[in-house]
Order: C-alpha cells, then sequence, then structure tokens
C-alpha cells in the first residue's frame, strides 16, 4: 500500500511539547482567568526577547494584528498603502478595513518578494506606509525598503506571518518596521490550537495605541480612549505559544534540511524552480517549499495519485477576487505575479518529515518530468 504523506502533520511537534502543553493548559484551566492574565504577559515577554523588541501585544489572530497596527499609525480615508500584489488577502484586507486604499507591487521575479525598485515607482503623496510580506519565510530587501522609508517619510509595517524565526543581517524579522503582525495559526512557524496573533514593535506610543485598540480602546476597565476591538490572545493559546517558543529554532533548523534534500534532489531540472532565492546574509524560516513548474496542475494531480499531498499558495491573485472587483486594479498591471499563479505548488514541509519522504517526492517529480 502506498505511504500517504500529508501536506502537514502536527504529529512530531505535539508529541514534543505534549507534557508541557497539557500542564500548562491544567494551571490555567484551575487559574479560572481566562483573558490577558498572567499567561498573556508572560508570553508577550518571551517573544519580544525572541523577536528582539521592547513591546509584544498579544491579539486574536494575524489580521488583527495587520488591522491593529495600521490603526495605530493613524492610517485611514485617502491614505495609500503599498503592499505585494501575490500576498495572501488577509494582508489586503486590513488596509481596506482602515479605509486607506491597497496599492499593489509585483514581485521580484527571483525572490518572489516584494520588489523594492517597483516600490519607488508607485509611491505619491497619498502614500503613508510600505508593507512588506516576507513570504514564505523569507526575509525581503529590509534595508532597500527601509531606506526607501526613511527618505519618503513613510511607515514600514512588516507581515511577519509566515516568518516567525527568519532573520535578516542578524535581527529576527518583525523588529524591522515601526509596527508589526505576527500570525500564530495552528500551521505557522510558531502556531497555537487556534487562532492567535501579536503586534511587536519598539516604539512605546505605538505599543500603547496597539494595546487599547486590542481591548475595546481601553487600557483602565471601562474607560474607552479609542474606538477599539475585542482581539486579544487568550490564556490558553499564550499558554500553549510559550511552551512552543522554545523548540521554534530547533524545528527551522530540522526544515532546513529537509529543504537541502529537496534543493539537492530537484536540482538540474530545468522544468522545476524553486521560489525564493535567498539573498544575502538571510536565515529562511522555510514557512513553505514551493516550486514553479509549467505544469503545475498536472503535476499535482500525480503526487495526489501517489498519496502525496500538495497546495496552492495562492491559487487566485488578490486583484481577481470578486471581493475587489470594483476596486480598479488590472490584471496587466501584475505581469510576475500573472505568471508566478498558475505555475507555483507547494510541497509537504513540516518539523518530524522525513527525508527518505523527501527523496521519494523528488523520484515522483523526476518520473513526472521525465
Amino acid at each position: 500500500m502506498t505511504e500517504e504523506i500529508p501536506f502537514y502533520s502536527f504529529d512530531y511537534q505535539n508529541q514534543q511539547v505534549r507534557e508541557e502543553v497539557q500542564q500548562a493548559l491544567l494551571e490555567v484551566f484551575d487559574s479560572a482567568w481566562y483573558v490577558l492574565g498572567e499567561r498573556v504577559l508572560k508570553f508577550e515577554k518571551e517573544y519580544a526577547a525572541y523577536i528582539g523588541v521592547k513591546h509584544c501585544i498579544g491579539v486574536g489572530n494575524g489580521l488583527d494584528a495587520l488591522k491593529i497596527s495600521l490603526k495605530a499609525l493613524g492610517i485611514g480615508k485617502g491614505d495609500e498603502v503599498i503592499v505585494p500584489a501575490n500576498t495572501y488577502i488577509a494582508t489586503v484586507l486590513a488596509i481596506s478595513e482602515t479605509g486607506a486604499r491597497p496599492v499593489l507591487v509585483d514581485p521580484d521575479p527571483n525572490t518572489f518578494n516584494i520588489d523594492t525598485a517597483k516600490i519607488a515607482l508607485h509611491i505619491t503623496t497619498r502614500t503613508k506606509a510600505i508593507l512588506p510580506v516576507h513570504l514564505y519565510g523569507l526575509p525581503c530587501d529590509m534595508d532597500g525598503i527601509i531606506d526607501l522609508a526613511n527618505r519618503h517619510g513613510l511607515f514600514v509595517i512588516e507581515d511577519n506571518a509566515q516568518a516567525t524565526g527568519s532573520v535578516y543581517k542578524g535581527r529576527k524579522t518583525g523588529s524591522f518596521g515601526h509596527v508589526n503582525a505576527h500570525s500564530f495559526y495552528p500551521t505557522k512557524n510558531l502556531g497555537c490550537l487556534g487562532d492567535g496573533g501579536a503586534i511587536t514593535t519598539n516604539d512605546d506610543h505605538l505599543a500603547s495605541q496597539a494595546r487599547m485598540l486590542r481591548n475595546y480602546g481601553s487600557e483602565i476597565k471601562y474607560k474607552n480612549e479609542l474606538p477599539g476591538y475585542n482581539s486579544r490572545l487568550d490564556e490558553i493559546q499564550a499558554a500553549v505559544l510559550s511552551a512552543k517558543l522554545p523548540y521554534l529554532d530547533q524545528w527551522r533548523n530540522e526544515k532546513a534540511k529537509l529543504v537541502e534534500a529537496y534543493r539537492e534532489g530537484l536540482s538540474g531540472i530545468q522544468q522545476i524552480r524553486l521560489a525564493g532565492k535567498e539573498i544575502d546574509a538571510v536565515l529562511h524560516s522555510h514557512h513553505l517549499f514551493v516550486v514553479k513548474c509549467s505544469h503545475r496542475d498536472a503535476l499535482a494531480a500525480y503526487l495526489k495519485t501517489q498519496g502525496v499531498n500538495t497546495m496552492i499558495h495562492y491559487p487566485i491573485p488578490v486583484y481577481r477576487q470578486q471581493a475587489y472587483g470594483s476596486a480598479g486594479f488590472d490584471f496587466h498591471d501584475y505581469p510576475i505575479t500573472e505568471t508566478l499563479t498558475p505555475e507555483v505548488l507547494s510541497l509537504p514541509l513540516y518539523p518530524g518529515m522525513k527525508q527518505e519522504q523527501v527523496a521519494r517526492i523528488v523520484s515522483l517529480i523526476r518520473e513526472f518530468i521525465f
């Protein structure tokens, strides 16, 4: 019988942290304090130290982390925010939620991250911020982005949802922007047992604004200074994240070895191109392992018949989504994204995956190609 290889599995991670998570959950249960308590404070301190920033503010999910980050900066109607054209829709939804206009910019064809040179072409008098996404876990060109932002007086908000554990020139991603958004969705590099997110910043004022915005606009109970939200990382998820955080770099390094095996096995196949060429002085967290293939759909179907599960990140770009049908986007403006979208395929990659499984997937791809 053919062994099925899942796209993602929690088995290995869960087994490693099982006892610690169970103990932490029991402690939260017995504490009878379930929202904005000691566990959230503990995790916020731990995660801020890990990222290398002064402040971490736990929120309900990654989308809210983006939305609150933008709101904390005062971005709203009449403003423009530059964002990658090939990102997940959540990044763009957060901008729309503030009333600002998302300005989509095509990626660099080598890294698949937002093209810094193209950002410069889209800056106008209405531009207020650049929102780079570290796609698949590969850090963006932060030196170039920060330089552009400084020259034009713009804010930078990192979407670090896929890149927890990534490093750019000695610093963790999520530490470069004025304020930055993180996701702890279960399959992310650091995932909880449901939805969760965080905001990181070195700015005391922005941290204070974010803390109020996540909690009905209030820092003191029943005293509301801002029109805020109910978006709080809960005690249970914070406890789980604290248990998992010490393993994060180990899991990243284990995935890096699997990626090396993928790359070695797929090298020399002209029909397969590996996504995300790494730039100098970066450490990729390998949230996803993505290949580009002109016969993507046929390859995915073949792998499925052989028990290998794959995914597509992302099958429909934001500017083609019905939700943005009236936004005036023209697909002709995004030739690189148009080329990538029908060809990218994410292969299985997760902590605990075996080298033999990678070898089997590589063998199947070679069978399909040749």
